[in-house]
Order: structure tokens, then sequence, then C-alpha cells
């Protein structure tokens, strides 16, 4: 037999061999015969089903809502548990892996000729004779009324999605012109099937296996399931938030990083949140933080967590007691992707904001004025605000100053350089804040000159390009 791939990421990925050179089937006789292998009492013949639902549904979502039946026999595979049934427990996890990926089925609705067909008879073809009339009759208040009714529908099916457990909910509907009556039928997500078949328990005892595979492999799985918020509550109280910190620890390359993923995604159900502390998390995050690609999604996952954490006092406190554990922040501040950064901000402005005394030096010590001077100017909407904010409780007093001395970014920063102990640092961070007063004013000005040109659009007026190149050469 064939050995599965040693990463999750590749399960993913890479489909399985196959053992001939003919041309495959169509998808549906595919999908039929996964189906009945499936359903076989021999062992070989499962994990062969098994290994084709893995391809068939890697990239296909037909497939996945084609194949959502074999998810009871696949999690039946997971329960077998004798010496020889390692590959049989990969080969059905890898299946629901990837069956339970990118199952968000009114999405998929509109796919079906069925949905379109109804959707272009009730909704596009009567707002078409609406758009005429308010055309012909300038009656507005048509229109809104119509865009209501369209929004209620929609709302209607994604409601029906997120909150039905079961999902077994029906839409008849009948067409006047052939009276062939049409079934529409919202179908179990694929998420909280594997779930309800009681997939989890399998799963989390995978997490503390000694086979480094099949953990990493139910790793990859609970972070999958973890996105469902159905699903969010019932993994954390089946016990599995102890066992993805331990692997955050322990585990090989791959199951960290997905482990820390899942964690950040059972962390937005603020239940979760204070498991996760109890679990001192911190020392493991910031460790596996500072080894990461600062740009990467495993970096904005960390400091999506850390950010959340550090409004606990038991998260500040591990944060500021791991050593380096700041300025593995501090440097997804400057170097993270916008979102990283965003929450890079917010976590030091979470310490800063909690008790300023207490954590003000340690954030200065670590270099941070540079990046927060760059993220004034170029970080998300939300990021400036939070590196404005945080600059002014950097500063020496946090209290605004007279009328005399404006409380200006520029103030505020050359108050703080003027403590910054270093040449270099200090050098660092005045060559920052020039930069940033210079970008300010070219972007000011671009401004300034775009509104200009809306307005009194001449052959005459300046071009752009020339007064921006002037301002540069000063």
């Amino acid at each position: 037999m064939n050995s599965p791939p040693s990463s999750s990421s590749s399960a993913l990925t890479h489909s399985s061999s196959s053992s001939n050179t003919d041309t495959p089937p169509s998808p549906s006789a595919a999908v039929c015969r996964a189906l009945l292998l499936i359903q076989s009492d021999d062992l070989s013949m499962k994990i062969e089903a098994a290994k084709e639902i893995r391809r068939l549904t890697k990239t296909s979502q037909r497939c996945r809502r084609q194949l959502a039946d074999a998810v009871k026999p696949l999690v039946c595979m997971l329960r077998v548990g004798d010496d020889d049934s390692v590959e049989l427990n990969e080969s059905a996890l890898l299946a629901l892996l990837n069956l339970a990926v990118k199952d968000e089925n009114v999405i998929s609705l509109l796919n079906e000729p069925v949905f379109c067909k109804i959707f272009c008879d009730r909704i596009l073809i009567p707002f078409e004779s609406v758009i005429s009339l308010v055309v012909l009759h300038l009656d507005w208040s048509i229109l809104v009324d119509s865009l209501l009714i369209g929004l209620l529908f929609f709302y209607t099916l994604i409601m029906l999605e997120t909150n039905s457990n079961s999902f077994g909910v029906f839409a008849n509907e009948r067409h006047a012109s052939d009276g062939v009556g049409v079934r529409l039928k919202l179908v179990v997500m694929n998420k909280i099937s594997i779930v309800e078949a009681g997939a989890l328990e399998p799963i989390i005892s995978f997490l503390q296996s000694q086979n480094s595979i099949l953990q990493e492999y139910a790793t990859a799985s609970l972070l999958t399931l973890s996105a469902s918020t159905i699903n969010k509550p019932i993994i954390s109280a089946c016990g599995a938030i102890p066992l993805l910190v331990e692997i955050l620890r322990n585990g090989n390359a791959q199951a960290k990083v997905d482990s820390v993923k899942a964690l950040s995604n059972l962390s937005t159900h603020s239940d979760n949140l204070d498991i996760i502390l109890k679990t001192n998390p911190i020392p493991a995050i910031a460790s596996l933080l500072k080894t990461c690609k600062k740009s990467s999604k495993t970096a904005e996952k960390c400091c999506a967590l850390i950010e959340s954490l550090a409004g606990f006092d038991e998260g500040r406190i591990a944060l500021t007691s791991e050593e380096g554990g700041i300025l593995a922040v501090i440097e997804v501040l400057e170097n993270g992707s916008l979102q990283s950064r965003e929450h890079a901000v917010g976590a030091l402005l979470t310490l800063c904001q909690s008790d300023r005394c207490k954590y003000r030096e340690p954030i200065l010590r670590e270099g941070v004025i540079p990046g927060l001077l760059e993220l004034t100017v170029q970080g998300t909407p939300k990021s400036q605000s939070k590196a404005q904010t945080l600059l002014r409780l950097l500063r020496d007093t946090p209290y605004p100053r007279s009328e005399f001395q404006p409380d200006t970014l520029e103030n505020i920063v050359c108050n703080i350089i003027s403590q910054i102990d270093g040449d270099e640092q200090s050098g660092k961070a005045k060559k920052m804040l020039a930069e940033m007063v210079q970008v300010s004013m070219e972007q000011s000005l671009r401004h300034i000159q775009q509104r200009a040109l809306v307005c009194t659009p001449t052959p005459k007026d300046l071009p752009i390009s020339s007064c921006t190149s002037e301002v540069s050469s000063k």
C-alpha cells in the first residue's frame, strides 16, 4: 500500500497517484464508485475509496456536495484502533479534510441551474420591470422597495444556513410555464456533519498519538473544522484546546503552525478565550512568532492571539516575562502584513493602556518608534489611529501640552526620541520622522492637486508629476 504524504499542507494540494494511465471516469461515475467502495467491508477497498474521495474533492465543490454521504463511513474508519489501522486512519482523515474545506453551500447554491432559473424568474425579471417603471415614472420608492425585497431574499437563505444545525431546509417552487414542481435544498455543511457524525472523539485522541504524522493530520482537521462558528464551542467542550497548546509546544513544524491557527479560530468564541488563557500558551506562541516569517499568515495568527490574550493580566505578564516576546511583536509591526501589523500595534497598545508606567519602558527599550512612525503613514486606518495613540502614551507625560506647546505628532515623537538611549536608535527614529513628514507632505499635496483637477479641469493646470518631483528633490 502507498503511504500518505508527510504533511497536512501537501495533503490538501497533492492528489493520490493513480495505478493506471487510462482516461479517468467522468465525475458522476467516479463519485458513484467511491460511494460504493467506501461501504465495503474490505479495508483495502475502504482505503482506496478514501484516497479517491480525497482526489475528487481536492478542487471540486460539486464533488464535496455529492460525496457528503461518505462522511459517516469515513468517520467509522477513524474509530478502527488496531495496530494495522494507521493507514486506514490517515486516509480517512485526509478525505475528511478535503470534504470539509470551502463547503459554504449557500454560495454554491447560486451555481445550481435550478436555483438560477428560479432566481431569474422570481427576482431578476420582476426587478427589470421595476427599473423600467422607475425610468418612466421616476418613482424611487418602487426601486427601494424592490431592493429591500431582494436583500431579504438573500438574508433568508443565509440565516437558514447559519442557524440550522441540520440544514435540512427545503423551499418549494413551481414554475407557471410548465407546472413542474422544483425543490431546492440547503444541503448539510460538511464541517458540521463531520462533527455531528462523531469525528471529534477519534480526532482528539489522535492529537495524543505517538505517530507524528497522524497527530499532524488531526491538527489540520481541527483547524478546518474550527472555522465553523457552530463547531467552536463543541470542539473546546471536547477538551481540544489544552492538547492543541501542547502540540504548539512540542509538535512538528507543520503541526505547530496548524495548531496556532486552530487556536486563533477558537479564540473568537468568547468562552474559549478563558480556556486558552489557562493553558499558558504565550511562551509557545512567542516562540513560534520569533522563528516564523514575519509577513506570513502564521505571524498574523500569532499576533491576533497575543492581542486577544493581552486583554488579561496573565497574558500581559506572560508576554513581558518571555525573553524577546515584545521584540517579536515589534518585528511584526515593522515587517508584517497590513493585518499582522494591526494586531501587533493593538497588542502593544493594550499593554500600555492597561498600565502605562509598567509597560512603557519595556516597549521603548525594544525600539518600537521607527515602526510606529511608519505605521502612522502607511498602515490601515485602524493601525494609524492605534499607532498615534500609542505614541502619545509612550511620551514622557500622558497629558496634553499647553496651547503654547501644541500636542502634534512631531512634538510627541521628538519628546520620545530625546529619551531614547543609544545614538543608533535615536538616529534611526529621527530619520524615520523626517521620512514620515516627507511622505505626509507628498500625500497631502497629491490630494490637494487631485481635488483641484476635479473642480477646475483645464489644460493649463500644472501636472501632478512635476509637483511631486519638485517636492522630492528638496
